[in-house]
């Protein structure tokens, strides 16, 4: 006979497959979790501290793992592709491109939250998500993040719009998504850029991974 954990995993698996995402099960202590992740956020990424779900509003590595010390396991997402643009060509981008990744973003994100949820609601109240991308659930409106002068710091989370659906990328939080992916048999690929300029994807065929841990 399955456990409880056993069903409700496949359950989540069956909902994440009709949402369009390919998921596999796998055990907390094959999460990698490495600084350098952090350090790639911080120096590098033009959402450095414009957004909730990232640095440095995200845990830490050492949050992270510490986290994941109290699981055994969870199920790993993959998304294929860029919604809207199957036939994406660089010069297609435009230079403020996290608004033209919405639909990406909100997909990931969405399925994330949901199976969160339904864990949560399944009697499995120890259910936590993990996207990818800097969030973008304000559609018309920068994040407040990036609105606040002055001091970043934590205080001023108690201010953003969606704190029940926000939650901490993967990369965000120090995963080393790569790693992590070939752990579940998913080999990931740096995309080249055009010119090698920051953002200018040379074809849409793109993988993102979310992750839900559940225990």
């Amino acid at each position: 006979m399955k456990s409880e954990l056993a069903h409700e995993i496949e359950r989540l698996t069956s909902l994440a497959r009709e949402r369009g995402a390919d998921a596999r099960q796998i055990a907390a202590h094959d999460v990698v979790v490495a600084e350098w992740v952090r350090f790639k956020c911080r120096f590098g990424c033009k959402g450095y501290g414009k957004h909730m779900s990232c640095p440095p509003y995200a845990p830490t590595p050492t949050e992270t793992r510490r986290l994941l010390a109290e699981y055994s396991t969870g199920i790993l997402l993959r998304f294929e592709g860029i919604p809207g643009h199957p036939d994406l060509k660089p010069d297609d981008i435009p230079l403020d491109f996290h608004p033209f990744l919405r639909d990406l973003i909100l997909w990931v994100s969405s399925t994330v939250h949901l199976l969160e949820k339904t864990a949560f609601y399944d009697d499995f109240p120890k259910a936590f998500g993990f996207g990818a991308y800097p969030c973008i659930y304000c559609e018309h409106q920068h994040c407040v993040a990036e609105e606040h002068e002055g001091v970043v710091d934590e205080s001023i989370r108690r201010l953003c719009r969606h704190m029940d659906l926000v939650r901490p990328t993967m990369e965000g939080a120090g995963i080393d998504v790569f790693a992590t992916a070939r752990k579940a048999g998913w080999d990931l690929h740096i995309i080249p850029c055009k010119d090698l300029e920051y953002g200018k994807i040379v074809h849409g065929n793109i993988t993102s991974i979310g992750l839900v841990l559940i225990e």
